[in-house]
């Protein structure tokens, strides 16, 4: 029922919302990611930067800037975060108008492995999110990631790999402020691209995300860096 009821919110402001948000025109994020673990230590950090655009290049969408401080149990094969981020979002369409936000975050990653070649890895993230001229807010995520290396068994040297990942989004609140409420659900993304290791600390990936919202959906290009150090 609940869904029903989502896709006639979609159809009843879908002209409202075509007209400001060009939903057919693909958008495009360049990404740098890093990881290092300090030396005889449990301890490292990660993070990443981001430049969205609506468009292919030229019409600010985001500007991510994430950072946090990592810890790897002995005795588990999982990595926990602790981390901080800072959003710069960009009006739809033509204006130039910016919100900014800042946001604490916590996650847990762990990898599995199934048969020989197929990688996965579960990440669970709480934010807390203090939005320009809202309420503070919350938001759970949750994504698993694919990773199948194609000419070899393991992500090692100079292997080609399909890349593919589904994340859900669920809002903690609903009201955030002046009367101003928005869905539980917040997004989904859906990715599938491809990847090149260079070798185990830097890996290229280039493909297609799909993002959904209650009111609108758009494809996006994704070109990523991923760097261990």
């Amino acid at each position: 029922m609940r869904h029903f009821f989502i896709v006639l919110v979609f159809i009843g402001f879908y002209n409202f919302t075509n007209a400001q948000i060009e939903q057919s025109k693909t958008g495009a994020w360049y990404m740098y990611f890093y990881k290092h673990q300090f030396k005889n230590s449990q301890f490292g950090i990660q993070g990443d930067l981001q430049y969205r655009n609506w468009n292919t290049i030229g019409d600010l969408e985001q500007l991510l800037i994430r950072s946090g401080v990592t810890f790897n149990p002995k005795t588990a094969n999982i990595l926990f975060t602790l981390g901080y981020a800072n959003i710069t979002t960009g009006e739809f369409g033509d204006g130039n108008a910016t919100v900014s936000e800042s946001r604490i975050y916590q996650e847990a990653l762990f990898p599995q492995k199934l048969g020989k070649r197929f990688h996965l890895a579960h990440r669970f993230r709480y934010e807390q999110r203090f939005v320009e001229n809202q309420d503070f807010r919350t938001r759970y995520r949750y994504n698993l990631f694919l990773n199948i290396p194609l000419n070899n068994e393991s992500l090692s040297d100079n292997t080609f790999y399909i890349a593919l990942y589904n994340e859900l989004f669920i809002n903690g609140q609903t009201e955030i402020g002046d009367n101003r409420v928005v869905e539980l659900f917040d997004r989904n993304r859906t990715y599938l691209g491809l990847g090149y290791v260079v070798k185990p600390s830097m890996k290229f990936q280039f493909g297609w995300m799909n993002q959904k919202t209650v009111n609108w959906g758009k494809g996006q290009l994704q070109l990523s860096f991923h760097h261990s150090f």
